[in-house]
């Protein structure tokens, strides 16, 4: 299967610059894949479109103020860079004291990072950050390289000195509105370096609607970094290479999920990172999911069997990505892109602040 299979035209007035004015007023597209048909909705009458019982499961992953803006110490060009995480110790060819971990939990002197126009940051070059930080530039692999604090940093100093990291299809730069609206309302465990978005249409009125039509909600964890977001470089999807992503699934939620499964009611994943976690944990012939924390490197396409999932909330895709292959999985690849030239006919918003998508 090639990547160009997934390839769509889209008119550059319909990637969401913005959320929307009030958040959870966004479209919502139903797909029925039995008659595959389409219907067309706002977020909050998902609760109706539902049947009691059914099982919700949301990631709660918090994003991080993961983007950097560094001064060069030797020229004084800009550089710009998206933390992705802690690294456990020193990269290779680095020099420096290897202490890394500070005294507060979470912090480290050693990040793993994404470096814009990375072919022009050469290992070694030292930049200047907020409240007088500096780093050096270690080695890595084409874009994904490593950032060396002089001191340990972590979250609190993130939330100062760093920025809320918007995609770049988001062609502007954030304000202080981003800190909450890239944020969802049920985000508590700090680790993402990108919002699981298709949790972004949740107000608590729609949680609560949810919970008032007899809906069950539990909640995973998996950070957002490379796995998900790492475009597809190669034409043959199948020499595509998934970066793995930490998750966490508490007895709690899995108690939950098995329950449901074992009375035959359905579980809808909210986002493709709820999708990854419950595919990645769940064993088929126990019909349990692994509790406590685990990586993930799935690559959902056409052609996998779902044995957790019923039912996907998400958002519209970019073109030849990880996300819309997973969705084209979940409903077919042509009903897919059926569903996305409606979409663009009718004037959906696409992306990260765009409307939504239910298939069930």
């Amino acid at each position: 299967m090639k990547a160009s299979d997934f390839s769509f035209e889209l008119p550059e007035r319909l990637i969401a610059q913005t959320p929307p004015e009030k958040r959870g007023e966004s479209r919502l597209m139903a797909l029925d894949r039995a008659s595959r048909t389409l219907s067309h909705h706002s977020a909050p009458e998902l609760p109706r479109l539902l049947e009691p019982g059914t099982l919700l499961v949301f990631n709660n992953s918090r994003v991080r103020k993961a983007r950097l803006l560094g001064v060069s110490e030797r020229t004084g060009a800009q550089a710009e860079f998206l933390l992705l995480g802690r690294l456990p110790a020193a990269p290779p060819g680095f020099s420096g004291e290897s202490g890394g971990q500070g005294r507060q939990s979470g912090q480290s002197r050693f990040w793993e990072t994404l470096v814009r126009r990375s072919k022009r940051r050469r290992a070694g070059t030292r930049y200047l950050f907020g409240g007088g930080m500096g780093a050096e530039l270690a080695g890595g692999e084409a874009e994904r390289r490593a950032l060396v604090f002089d001191e340990p940093v972590g979250d609190d100093w993130l939330d100062i000195h760093g920025r809320v990291p918007l995609p770049p299809y988001i062609r502007r730069g954030d304000t202080p509105d981003d800190s909450d609206r890239y944020q969802t309302v049920y985000a508590a465990v700090t680790g993402s370096a990108a919002a699981p978005t298709a949790g972004l249409h949740f107000t608590r009125e729609i949680l609560s609607e949810l919970e008032r039509l007899g809906m069950e909600c539990a909640f995973v964890t998996l950070h957002v970094g490379l796995g998900t977001f790492l475009p597809v470089r190669s034409e043959n999807i199948q020499d595509h290479t998934m970066h793995e992503e930490v998750y966490t699934i508490d007895d709690g939620t899995a108690a939950r999920i098995e329950k449901a499964k074992g009375e035959g009611r359905k579980i809808l994943a909210v986002g493709t990172t709820s999708v990854r976690t419950l595919e990645s944990a769940w064993d088929e012939k126990t019909r349990t999911l692994r509790r406590g924390g685990g990586a993930t490197s799935i690559f959902i396409y056409p052609g996998y069997t779902f044995r957790a999932v019923d039912m996907l909330f998400t958002n519209f895709h970019t073109p030849r990505s990880t996300l819309l292959m997973l969705a084209a999985a979940f409903a077919g690849r042509s009903f897919i892109l059926e569903s996305y030239a409606e979409a663009i006919r009718l004037g959906y918003r696409f992306f990260s602040y765009g409307d939504a998508m239910l298939i069930r």
